[in-house]
């Protein structure tokens, strides 16, 4: 295999062009930007004049069959991400999707299925598994140092969104251009988060309120409640109408527990089993020690999965956010917008038919028009995109 991976990129609008400016500037050493792709011809012109000796397409199609790459990040619209990348595997190329890996766990499972019949490498943005922190809960909380799990309660207030956000694109916050709102489009990075620190539950209810602080026809405010098979508990509260917002998740165990907030980790850890001391004789409430960890690096954020992905491709490194873990992530938000639409709570693994029927009753009354999407690219990474506290 050669030392250098060849990268196309499918979709520029200000995911796509970011990771596209990303690869021209040399930030991923061993990849090389040699195609794009957009249907928008304003798109394309901007390719043309911002990145020198790379291809550029118009059809999605035609670019796989130009044998310009041998991988492909898919950063198109939401209901795109599954059937590109089924077709890129097809064509034998390694897939990268953007966050979520699409909007039905039917549809992303079809990726999965393809990935593993290609052997191809398949991976998902999922950046905010980069930052040290988290990583570091995960590892306390998989080494079994807090115990058997409790509790999870996140509150994640700080994606906060302006109207004018909402009207930069027709496809935003439309059921048939987005699929959904803050859980589909901002909240997938806290989502993944929880399942991959604490695990999947296995039901959930939840409150979905749409246009409750916007003019959009998609939830802009959502507060998860689960339930695990130990008798655990999850809470997870978003919204893009708060300011200023809060990001704080708290997990617990009957060995301590974990605060992260503002960039830090705080740890108590008790001396013993919660539940040994709550029926001591003594009476005597548990004993713990207190300890705060910083970040020991900087978070890598987009670049570090674009990083972690070539490696796992030309030297066969473990993926830090493997594709297949797109669907965790999007089962709960399906779960959750199942719930909301129903009144019950969802067993899981749910009912995906039922999901699938009831999201396009939803499709078929959107406002949304294809021919009058605009792009609001501008071709950098925000820092709204990283880890915000």
């Amino acid at each position: 295999m050669s030392s250098t991976l060849r990268i196309a990129v499918v979709g520029l609008g200000n995911m796509g062009s970011a990771h596209a400016e990303s690869l021209i500037a040399g930030n991923v050493p061993e990849a090389r930007l040699t195609a794009v792709c957009d249907t928008a011809e304003a798109r394309r012109v901007w390719a043309t004049e911002h990145l020198p000796d790379v291809a550029v397409f118009d059809d999605f199609g035609v670019m796989l069959d130009a044998d310009v790459a041998d991988a492909v990040i898919i950063a198109t619209p939401h209901y795109l991400h599954p059937p590109m990348a089924v077709l890129a595997f097809q064509k034998g190329l390694h897939v990268l999707s953007e966050k979520p890996g699409g909007v039905q766990v039917s549809e992303v499972r079809k990726m999965c299925q393809a990935a593993d019949a290609s052997g191809k490498v398949f991976g998902v943005m999922f950046n905010q598994r980069t930052h040290p922190l988290f990583q570091r809960a995960r590892q306390i909380v998989q080494n079994g140092e807090l115990g058997e799990l409790k509790r999870l309660q996140w509150t994640v207030t700080n994606w906060y969104r302006t109207q004018k956000y909402y009207d930069s694109g027709s496809w935003r916050a439309s059921w048939a251009g987005e699929g959904g709102g803050v859980l589909i489009n901002q909240a997938p990075h806290q989502l993944d988060l929880w399942q991959w620190i604490f695990g999947m539950p296995s039901a959930i209810w939840a409150n979905c309120t749409c246009a409750h602080y916007h003019h959009i026809e998609v939830e802009d405010d959502a507060t998860i409640f689960a339930r695990y098979e130990n008798g655990a508990t999850a809470t997870f509260i978003t919204t893009t109408g708060e300011s200023p917002g809060t990001n704080r998740l708290e997990i617990v165990g009957d060995l301590g527990k974990l605060v992260l907030e503002e960039n830090k980790l705080r740890w108590w850890r008790l001396e013993c089993h919660e539940r040994e001391a709550c029926f001591d004789p003594s009476g005597k409430e548990p004993t713990f020690t207190y300890q705060e960890i910083l970040p020991d690096h900087k978070e890598e954020a987009h670049n570090g999965i674009l990083r972690n992905f070539v490696s796992a491709v030309l030297h066969g490194t473990p993926l830090l956010a493997p594709g297949h873990d797109a669907l965790q992530e999007l089962t709960i938000s399906n779960a959750a917008y199942l719930s909301a639409w129903t009144g019950e709570i969802i067993s899981l693994p749910m009912d995906e038919e039922r999901f699938n029927a009831l999201l396009a009753e939803r499709v078929a009354h959107s406002s949304y028009h294809p021919t009058n999407a605009v792009s609001e690219a501008d071709g950098t990474y925000k820092a709204r995109w990283n880890v915000s506290w």
